[in-house]
């Protein structure tokens, strides 16, 4: 059998750093506590998130959270509890579901969140009020072992690309990881469970709840009502599947740590291009002012707002990648053809219609031939108006429905050949040439075979 606690060895932090964590992070209250008592406010102060729970990899995050009383007004919570994230953290105000501060304290980030302090989860006041009650439930269910069983669970879904309820990620929170293991006890019982898992699975951990129309659905044990996968996509779903088939097929240190992928010369890639016969268009926009979670969730909108207008106009979406580096997002495109003949078949109304009478009045001195009769309809031969995408892109992206925040105007749009010149080689690579994480290969490729 694989040896797991050779990747338990490199992943579980020190006794040392553990150490060093646990003093910041109870200074860190002992200082929030103190503020909060000079502010008059009876707050309790609590930490949650992985390192609460002892699920924690390397360099982890602190939540903590300010639990104000139950009547205590909202609009002052959010006023004191950012208030107080500014003077103890100095960082930047945060509104998702809930204003918090991110921000640094004694060398480790922070999360400072204000919440109620609740004595169930039937009534909640704010999105996160329910945070704490996971913290008790995991700390109630999970032994010492199966904590590092849920480190191995997380490790393997960063490795596989499968890890975080972020935008982009579109996958397992750590809580879902956690709440896993308590469900199926072990790291290689959540990896054997899923060989049984479907599109639209249900799984009850306590108690079930309402019926989620979700891809994957696991409801929370300390709030049935609450789906803790609603973030898994379709395709993140089937990513974890297949990548647990592999690993009790072969495990091996690659699904931990995967080799970071090194593309292939870009005369490789030109070569691959062409053999294929396809067009390539890629997009890039100025990164607008806003929230990474929120910059990802319209990069995805802007994705899939260009394959739809490419579809429309007979492009034919072969496959698309996105990326955001530096002030820069990306969105690149595979088409089935470089370029569209010069016209097409545009069908009218059927001739029984009376408006066919507009439509022949129209095309009857058309360039390409007059009108003619198919399955009842009036046809004709029309130019079209665009014949490469990138042409169209440049006068539709306007109009094609992208991300609210991302500019149109900023949009550089590149075709087939200005691609392969200028566009990132990895980026081609995982267009081209998708692989698994654990499939890369850690010597340089010379080619795509």
């Amino acid at each position: 059998m694989f040896p797991e606690d050779e990747v338990l060895r490199r992943i579980v932090p020190s006794p040392e750093e553990t150490e060093k964590m646990r003093e910041t992070a109870g200074k860190l209250m002992r200082v929030t506590a103190d503020y909060m008592k000079a502010e008059g406010v009876d707050a309790e102060i609590r930490l949650a998130g992985s390192f609460s729970k002892g699920t924690f990899l390397s360099d982890p995050d602190l939540d903590l959270f300010i639990m104000f009383p139950e009547d205590f007004p909202r609009g002052e919570l959010e006023r004191i509890g950012l208030k107080a994230g500014d003077d103890i953290l100095h960082g930047e105000r945060m509104f998702s579901d809930h204003p918090y501060t991110r921000g640094t304290f004694g060398g480790m980030d922070v999360d400072m969140v204000p919440c109620y302090r609740l004595g169930s989860t039937d009534k909640l006041k704010s999105a996160v009020d329910r945070t704490p009650f996971h913290t008790s439930y995991i700390l109630s269910r999970l032994s010492p072992e199966q904590k590092d069983q849920v480190r191995l669970l997380k490790k393997f879904m960063k490795g596989i690309g499968a890890y975080g309820a972020e935008q982009d990620s579109r996958g397992f929170s750590g809580y879902l990881c956690e709440i896993l293991v308590v469900k199926y006890g072990s790291f290689r019982g959540v990896l054997s469970a899923s060989r049984s898992w479907r599109k639209g699975t249900a799984i009850v951990i306590e108690e079930e709840g309402p019926r989620f129309d979700s891809p994957l659905v696991v409801y929370d044990p300390v709030d049935p009502r609450r789906n803790v996968a609603s973030a898994v996509h379709e395709d993140t779903l089937a990513l974890f599947i297949t990548a647990a088939a592999a690993y009790l097929s072969d495990p091996g240190m690659k699904f931990f740590f995967p080799e970071k992928r090194v593309p292939p010369s870009r005369e490789s890639l030109k070569e691959k291009a062409a053999s294929r016969g396809t067009g390539l268009v890629t997009l890039y926009f100025d990164k607008p002012q806003a929230i990474e979670d929120s910059i990802f969730s319209q990069l995805w909108k802007t994705q899939y707002a260009v394959c739809r207008k490419l579809d429309s106009h007979s492009f034919g979406v072969i496959r698309a990648v996105h990326g955001m580096k530096g002030d820069k997002l990306a969105v690149m495109i595979e088409t089935e053809t470089p370029e569209l003949p010069k016209v097409c078949r545009h069908s009218g109304p059927p001739v029984w219609v009376k408006s066919s009478d507009q439509f022949l009045k129209k095309w009857n001195g058309g360039r390409y031939g007059k009108p003619f009769i198919e399955d009842g309809v009036w046809t004709v031969i029309a130019e079209r108006p665009y014949q490469r995408a990138e042409e169209m892109l440049r006068a539709e992206i306007r109009h094609a429905g992208i991300g609210k925040n991302i500019d149109p105007g900023s949009a550089e749009i590149l075709g087939t050949r200005e691609t392969l010149e200028r566009a990132d080689e990895l980026m081609l690579a995982e267009l081209l040439d998708p692989r698994f994480p654990w499939e890369n290969r850690c010597r340089r490729q010379h080619d795509l075979s």
